[in-house]
């Protein structure tokens, strides 16, 4: 087959019309081959001579969409001095666009050498051709039909954040088509779009859909890695979830969802895993990576490079520090938002990325290339704070343009509700958190507030389950975190105590009023509002079965709790004093005589520093002036917003609180209660100084009329 030079950049395949010209990265490699694969998985090898910049590549005429290929690349095999390469092994494309399956492990031995069980066996290079065993990489055809969409742009203040995942959304859905469950264009279906904007959401934030590749000892185990936190191509939308095929069609298909998610005025986030690889230590499979440039890929021990420096618990970590590495991850951005129109972006295990050398640095490289790219500068950039390195707990330490998964506030409100928490912390959490993050100039909007998400108990579990329960990972119960902060409200597990299912359905209702309430943004754990479970297991990564899936035969319960949700996510939306861009003040910058924020007891007085301090306090009152929002509209007019008082009891026993002065407002009427949801807005009101009674453990709503 006649091959032509070609051009070193842009990486990856590109196809012009006529050819595809395909370029690889390799810095230390000595030979590099093209491999064709035809429709009856016979290869052809293409000896790539052209190298410039350390980039290999050449341009093959009559070669375009749909056409299967990999690569070999040759170079020394030395474990011990960060060398592993060995072209006996298939190696998936770094930028392929579209990846045609997963791993076949019982096809070949993916591992670079033979599995004898001993802890020196990846010392000695393995003879056996995988190309079997490889799923391969597929060039595609770029043009798709945008119809003119484009990224929705929504303000951070006004965003609703559901985080879901593509597969488990629809795939017991029993109005989404059966051949769609499940897949991109399932969740692109209509009955999937009506029921997201009846839901009120503005944006979903999807689990990864990077091209996932399965760890073998879950094979063996009859199990897959769900969650998709196991990342083989990051360019490359996983072929898993499509329904139209996996030859190229998976693209098209994601940027369908995209586009159809934009037509009902939801913004698409994408969780984006760049810390680590599905390749592992350095005992793992060699899949693309590490057979690549091992060397230049990861981060080595430094005087061991045998092997990898681990701060995600995976075995890896992905080396941002050299500068190729980081072009392939800002290219992989750059991709979805330009091309895919993706709107932000979630980062798994954050610090990782912000580790120059050891330490976790707000100034590395990584930060620098995106707060001067154009393009990246400008979409939704939520950092998971933390990876499980030295010092990596980081919550509250990213820059200017980041928000944060807070973590302190998923904590704080968790002991709250089970009053092993005062209400100081509430207090801090439920204004936005400007302890961590007012100093540097940010808004109240960098804090992702979130009670529950992908990683723990479900809201329903939260309140049903003291221990976790996770038998079916096969790991003995040993994985999931034991540090749960959850009350099961007296019963382990399922009941038919009808007290105790009060309670719980209530103490749902206070999480998610809280959480929709607060000030900063709102992620609503997709299903919670829904009551699913998951039995117990909090850590349900394994479980691509009906443990995950959405069950959406809805019994009364849990139809209460959906209205519930959704009458909450109207409220917040129908009101910025609950989504100020601005941190309160404590006074009145707009003069009229009120602060925007007041803090009172159940006397109806307001808190003393003492009781600001006491442990043993579950009681506050909370008065928010809406005629004292600072900012303004985009046009400069002043908001203005009605007045809410809201009343929190987390004790055990019912509260009589007094409502303040009357220069607070002389007249108050429910929105909403936890204790009683039935009641309607308006259904109760009340004077100045007159006295409400609250339920134990509950919410009550006011607005001033």
């Amino acid at each position: 087959m006649e091959a032509w030079p070609g051009r070193p950049f842009p990486l990856g395949p590109v196809w012009d019309g006529d050819g595809t010209n395909f370029s690889i990265f390799s810095e230390h490699a000595e030979r590099v081959e093209l491999c064709l694969f035809d429709e009856d998985d016979d290869e052809t090898r293409i000896e790539v001579v052209e190298r410039t910049a350390d980039n290999w590549h050449c341009y093959l005429p009559g070669i375009g969409p749909g056409q299967h290929y990999g690569y070999r690349v040759h170079g020394p095999y030395d474990p011990a001095t960060g060398a592993r390469f060995n072209p006996l092994k298939l190696l998936l494309d770094p930028y392929a666009k579209a990846i045609a399956g997963g791993i076949d492990f019982r096809a070949a031995n993916v591992l670079p050498y033979v599995a004898t069980g001993a802890e020196d066996a990846d010392l000695e290079p393995d003879d056996e051709d995988d190309a079997e065993a490889i799923p391969k990489c597929v060039v595609i055809d770029p043009g798709f039909d945008w119809e003119g969409d484009d990224r929705l742009r929504l303000p951070w203040n006004e965003t609703v954040i559901y985080e879901t995942h593509v597969k488990g959304f629809t795939m017991r859905h029993p109005d989404v088509r059966e051949d769609l469950r499940g897949t991109y264009a399932g969740l692109a279906s209509e009955p999937a779009l009506d029921y997201l904007r009846s839901l009120g959401v503005t944006a979903i934030e999807l689990l990864p859909v990077h091209h996932i590749a399965d760890e073998s000892f879950l094979v063996d185990r009859g199990l897959t890695n769900y969650w998709g936190y196991s990342s083989i191509g990051f360019l490359a939308p996983h072929a898993l979830y499509a329904a139209t095929g996996r030859r190229g069609e998976q693209v098209p298909e994601f940027k369908g969802m995209v586009k159809a998610l934009h037509r009902a005025g939801i913004e698409v986030i994408l969780d984006v895993v760049y810390n680590h690889t599905a390749e592992g230590n350095h005992l793992g499979p060699m899949l693309a990576f590490r057979g690549v440039d091992n060397a230049s890929y990861y981060r080595l021990v430094p005087d061991n490079p045998r092997y990898y420096m681990d701060f995600t618990g995976t075995g890896n970590s992905l080396n941002p520090v050299h500068p190729s590495v980081l072009r392939l991850i800002m290219d992989s951005l750059r991709y979805f938002v330009i091309d895919c129109h993706v709107d932000g972006f979630r980062f798994d295990l954050a610090s990782a990325l912000a580790r120059e050398f050891y330490d976790v640095d707000r100034l590395s490289a990584f930060f620098d290339t995106i707060h001067q790219d154009p393009i990246l500068s400008q979409v939704k950039l939520i950092a998971e704070p933390w990876d499980v390195g030295p010092g990596g707990y980081q919550v509250g330490n990213f820059p200017i343009l980041w928000s944060e998964w807070n973590g302190l506030y998923r904590d704080t409100m968790r002991d709250f509700w089970r009053g092993s928490e005062g209400v100081a912390g509430f207090a801090s959490r439920f204004t936005g958190s400007s302890d961590l993050y007012a100093s540097d100039g940010r808004r109240p909007f960098a804090s992702i507030n979130f009670v529950t998400a992908h990683d723990g108990f479900t809201l329903a579990d939260l309140v049903s389950y003291n221990e976790k329960h996770n038998e079916a990972n096969l790991e003995g119960g040993h994985d999931g975190s034991d540090d749960n902060r959850s009350w099961n409200c007296g019963v382990e597990g399922p009941t038919d105590d009808q007290e105790i299912r009060t309670l719980r359905a209530r103490q749902q209702r206070n999480f998610l009023t809280t959480l929709l309430l607060s000030q900063g943004v709102p992620m609503l754990l997709g299903g919670d509002e829904i009551g699913r479970t998951q039995g117990g297991n909090n850590n349900a990564w394994c479980q691509d079965n009906e443990i995950s899936w959405y069950e959406w035969e809805l019994d009364d319960e849990r139809e209460a709790l959906l209205e519930f949700t959704r009458r909450l996510i109207a409220l917040r939306k129908a009101h910025p004093n609950f989504r100020r861009p601005a941190f309160f003040t404590g006074s009145d910058p707009r003069g009229t005589g009120l602060p925007d924020v007041w803090w009172f007891r159940p006397d109806g007085r307001r808190m003393a520093r003492r009781d600001w301090s006491r442990d043993d306090v579950h009681t506050l009152g909370v008065y928010l002036n809406g005629d004292e929002i600072s900012t303004r509209t985009p046009t400069g007019d002043p908001i203005v917003d009605d007045t809410f008082v809201l009343l929190f009891n987390a004790q055990h026993d019912t509260v009589e609180f007094k409502l303040p002065v009357r220069r607070f407002g002389a007249r108050w009427s429910l929105v909403l209660a936890t204790g009683d949801p039935q009641l309607g807005e308006g259904a109760l009101s009340f004077a100045a100084r007159e006295t409400v009674s609250i339920e134990p453990r509950s919410v009550v709503v006011l607005r001033r009329t």
